[in-house]
């Protein structure tokens, strides 16, 4: 969640569009995924009948597969919470997805989430007077009724400490984390669903580990605890800001107020092509240099976490997703992609193998692989890479093609549990870039801090 801009809050007095009562709106969430393995179920019955009387197997399974995700991306793209956590996470897969399927749940899920509606302010004091007690008013001695920024599970205030540091205030939405744990309960369903859409991958290990990392962007000690590390791990970088955390409960988190004259988002949609490839290589040397310096990889590169600031510093706040990587990112991962650079693909093979990304008995053509891999290997042969929609949109429609080189190759390769955050920053981190259009150093920012890579 940023500090940037929340749209119309919510006014005294109005009725929140959130103030159902909390067991009634997870009901809801809980039956509209129930839905999901009904309709399998149906899917799958269809599918034997038309085998039975001789419709070709492919042909089948294909069609299953396509209807399936079909299901999973509307309901998921319905739903708040834990569901559309998932279904963010599991965005990592679309470019496997053909696009006319994908584009109604994307369109569905930026809805979301910008309209997240924001809580009311006599809530927020609520909050606080369970949290921080009656007397809060004398740590917090200024509140802004307006919330900075809202989300999926809290929203930010600007308030000044009782020392006079200007602070953000990000509060949890009452009920947030019994709903959020509702509905990841309610995800174990979907794992048989998508092990038809994916076969090769194993889904199962993949929710799990996504569920924990879910939770733990509930627990705002966690999230300072991360925060106080790129904090004190960015502390002497002249490009990059982090807020510093001042105190934390269970559920309102205080930091230090980041001055700031834009977002990514807004150098995306009116920045000059010179703050186009400034930000850009802020934003690719901060997602790589935080597992060196930190031991920890910022896993939200949404746009509106990445903050303009004066000086043409980059701030970054938000840090409740993160990858705890205390060795760095893995040094095979540069050892890897710098094989596949010089393109050495029976090494790759055999690495992603070792790593879990191919299961035993997959057999794989290694040009399939070569064309598969070339949007996170085609920027690390150039000294100077230029990112852009165009190119972006023709990878993943080249992925997405339902023939061997597409689809059929992003149905065989497995996503071990252990990437599941870095595969996410990676892909997340490629888009914004293109969105960008950014040129960018992108070769020395890996060998300054990608291990393996250079070596």
């Amino acid at each position: 969640m940023s500090e940037g801009d929340a749209g119309s809050a919510g006014r005294r007095g109005r009725r929140d569009r959130d103030d159902a009562p909390l067991p009634q709106r997870s009901l809801a969430r809980a039956a509209r995924l129930a839905t999901l393995p009904i309709g399998f179920a149906g899917r799958t019955t269809v599918g034997v009948g038309r085998r039975l009387v001789g419709t070709p197997t492919n042909a089948v399974l294909n069609e299953v597969q396509l209807r399936t995700a079909e299901q999973i991306f509307a309901v998921l793209g319905e739903l708040k919470g834990g569901a559309m956590k998932f279904g963010q996470a599991m965005s990592v897969f679309e470019a496997a997805m053909p696009p006319e399927l994908i584009s109604p749940y994307r369109e569905t899920f930026t809805r979301l989430q910008d309209s997240a509606p924001p809580m009311p302010i006599s809530r927020v004091h609520r909050v606080f007077d369970a949290e921080l007690g009656p007397r809060w008013r004398d740590q917090l001695i200024e509140l802004d009724d307006e919330p900075a920024a809202a989300a999926s599970i809290g929203q930010v205030h600007r308030g000044r400490w009782y020392d006079g540091r200007e602070v953000a205030v990000k509060v949890q939405y009452p009920g947030a984390a019994a709903a959020l744990r509702s509905d990841l309960r309610q995800i174990g369903r979907l794992s048989r669903m998508f092990a038809v859409v994916f076969p090769a991958i194993e889904v199962k290990p993949l929710a799990d580990e996504l569920a924990a990392r879910v939770r733990e962007e509930l627990d705002y000690g966690l999230e300072a605890e991360a925060q106080r590390a790129f904090a004190e791990g960015f502390a002497s970088d002249s490009d990059i800001e982090v807020p510093e955390p001042v105190m934390h409960t269970d559920t309102v988190l205080v930091s230090t107020w980041m001055p700031s004259v834009g977002s990514l988002a807004q150098i995306i949609d009116t920045g000059t092509p010179e703050q186009r490839d400034h930000y850009g290589e802020l934003f690719a040397r901060f997602l790589f240099a935080g597992p060196a310096r930190v031991g920890m990889l910022h896993a939200d590169p949404h746009p509106g976490n990445y903050r303009v600031l004066d000086g043409d510093r980059l701030g970054v706040v938000d840090y409740g997703a993160v990858a705890r990587l205390p060795g760095g990112l893995p040094r095979v991962m540069g050892r890897l992609l710098r094989a596949a650079v010089d393109d050495d693909y029976p090494t790759v093979v055999e690495g992603l193998r070792e790593e879990g990304f191919l299961k035993p008995g997959v057999r794989f053509d290694e040009d399939l692989l070569r064309d598969y891999l070339e949007p996170f290997v085609e920027p690390a042969r150039h000294d100077q890479f230029t990112f852009s929609r165009e190119w972006m949109r023709e990878q993943a429609q080249r992925i997405a093609r339902p023939s061997r080189e597409g689809l059929g190759t992003a149905m065989r390769i497995n996503l071990p549990p252990s990437y599941l955050l870095i595969h996410r920053t990676w892909s997340g981190g490629l888009a914004v870039l293109s969105q960008l259009g950014a040129t960018a150093p992108f070769r020395a920012v890996l060998e300054e801090s990608l291990p393996g890579f250079a070596d």
